[in-house]
């Protein structure tokens, strides 16, 4: 059948099986957005208030679900404004497919108005890239972007679409969603090797990260650890993965990671590494991580293996897979001295002291769970709360957790959490912790939230400082605060309701606990703005380039 491109477009869509699309309008794409008003009861649109804010709600999208999220953005600034939200999905490896539009293609090159080079722009923080320049190729290419964005180690992929091009005719063929290659293959040699390894260890330790975060590489790993009974530790992307109280969760690793994790790592003798790159907020030294360990590193993509830290067995596949191949040549075990071991040091990690007669950190988080149950959904912006809630929070389930760890970019919370409560409904609990610099970037959104009415409970912890850079100043720079004081007078309660949602502001446990139970009633959302001190730390720390040695425990 004869389509025009903007149809195509709709068509290829629906045929992927995408139900909502985040995106703001402008000249480049308006082909394309008559077609989706004249498709609105096949896929929801929802208008951001930035591209920005719609990029990180495609990528929140895709977290909550592990369906690829999808956003649409016209050209020039429109498409600029994208480059933050696909960075930081690249960095987390999440499936996201992001639509540009561009000026016709006879005009490419000519600093047209509106016009970027959005494919240059965005080739070091893709997975790859197109410029659609016939409308033959349109279906094609949008096709090939969603099977990319989810085979193998997953991440964005961008189209650029000229105008002439949505509106060009041409014969469309409508095909089923091609199925998704996985990588089932991996050395049986090897996997042999490894399990020969983990038999023989006396102090064996599982150390994982969100290349494992997918339902298919959740339980393989849980039986894994309690088959052999083997310690397990994460980072930051994990988060949930191994539940709350499981007794082979130790907690979290690295720069804020727990000191039982962190001693653990030093006195392994055997390290199992599955999905995670080793990153320089965990192999803090690279040099002196695991030093006395055998390393066994698992992952999909091979040229994560070795990279920042030197391994001894390097197994590229899927985690699913490889642990599916190992589990019948892992003895079951038990490791009672090791665990005699870990439980002392467990006594030993920092426990923050509560005090009713202020907000503490801890106590508010401990008080949302105690609220929302374990089946709510938790999104972070970045900074110390990000750390607190990585800390305090009960997880219980692998999607559970929303942040952004590689690039760690402020501003990522509130349109994350838009994505998440679009892609799993109203009747889904999604709660945002944020602070106050971190919500300053992008609290814009809350139009957002409040045009679409999505119950969203924002959790602000207000220090009224850029707390995460302000430790680090008292630590290690003579406490010279440069530019950590932003003295702003935001009244966020003021500022909720002018956006025509409902705020609170609490200075105790009592006015949150009271608040926030108020908040879950709300049928639209809610900002709760906590007052915490400005001297607050994010404890345990490893200053970069530490180790165990290093450890700052008050």
């Amino acid at each position: 059948m004869q389509l025009n491109g903007s149809q195509i477009f709709v068509e290829v869509l629906c045929e992927q099986g995408v139900d909502t699309l985040f995106g703001y309008p402008g000249g480049a794409v308006l082909n394309l957005y008559d077609e989706l008003y004249k498709n609105a009861d096949r896929i929801t649109h929802v208008l951001t208030a930035h591209e920005q804010g719609a990029a990180h709600a495609a990528d929140g999208y895709a977290r909550a679900t592990g369906r690829t999220g999808v956003v649409l953005a016209t050209s020039g600034p429109g498409a600029t404004n994208l480059v933050t939200g696909i960075a930081t999905a690249y960095m987390d490896s999440v499936p996201m497919v992001a639509f540009t539009g561009n000026i016709p293609t006879a005009g490419l090159g000519t600093d047209g108005f509106q016009e970027a080079y959005i494919e240059g722009i965005t080739m070091p923080i893709t997975k790859h890239n197109f410029t659609v320049r016939k409308v033959e190729d349109l279906a094609d290419t949008m096709r090939a972007a969603f099977r990319i964005a989810q085979s193998g180690r997953k991440g964005p992929v961008l189209v650029d679409i000229p105008k002439d091009v949505t509106a060009a005719v041409c014969e469309f063929t409508p095909k089923q969603p091609e199925k998704i290659r996985t990588v089932t293959t991996y050395n049986a040699e090897q996997v042999k090797w490894a399990a020969d390894i983990i038999n023989a260890a006396e102090r064996p330790l599982v150390y994982f990260g969100g290349g494992v975060r997918s339902a298919a590489s959740c339980q393989p790993l849980r039986d894994l650890i309690h088959k052999a009974e083997i310690p397990a530790t994460y980072t930051l992307m994990a988060a949930g993965v191994v539940p709350y109280g499981d007794p082979m969760n130790i907690g979290m690793i690295g720069m804020h990671g727990c000191y039982t994790a962190n001693r653990a790592v030093a006195d392994c003798d055997v390290l199992i590494a599955l999905g995670t790159r080793f990153s320089d907020r965990v192999a803090l030294n690279p040099k002196t991580f695991a030093k006395n360990a055998t390393i066994i590193q698992i992952d999909i993509d091979p040229s994560e293996l070795g990279k920042n830290v030197d391994v001894d067995l390097a197994i590229s596949g899927d985690a699913a897979y490889v642990l599916g191949g190992m589990l019948p040549l892992i003895e079951e075990k038990k490791h009672p001295d090791w665990m005699k071991m870990i439980h002392e040091w467990q006594a030993q990690d920092y426990h923050p002291v509560s005090d009713a007669s202020r907000l503490m950190p801890h106590q508010v988080i401990g008080e949302v769970c105690n609220q929302c149950g374990p089946e709510a959904v938790y999104v972070t912006d970045v900074g110390q709360h990000q750390m607190w809630a990585a800390q305090y929070i009960r997880h219980a389930k692998s999607r559970g957790f929303i942040t952004s760890g590689g690039l760690g970019t402020m501003g990522f919370g509130y349109g994350a959490a838009i994505g998440a409560q679009m892609a799993l409904g109203r009747d889904q609990r999604v709660v945002m912790f944020t602070g106050d610099g971190s919500f300053h970037m992008n609290l814009n959104e809350a139009c957002t939230a409040v045009s679409y009415e999505l119950p969203i409970i924002t959790v602000i912890f207000n220090n009224q400082v850029l707390g995460m850079v302000r430790q680090w100043q008292t630590a290690f720079y003579g406490k010279r605060f440069s530019q950590t004081d932003p003295h702003r007078k935001t009244d966020f309660v003021k500022l909720a309701e002018g956006f025509g949602l409902k705020g609170y502001r609490c200075t105790n446990l009592a006015e949150f606990q009271t608040a926030f139970a108020e908040a879950l009633k709300n049928k639209g959302p809610t900002w709760i703005e906590c007052m915490i001190d400005k001297d607050e730390k994010v404890l345990p720390m490893i200053p970069g380039g530490g180790d165990i040695n290093d450890i700052i425990m008050k």
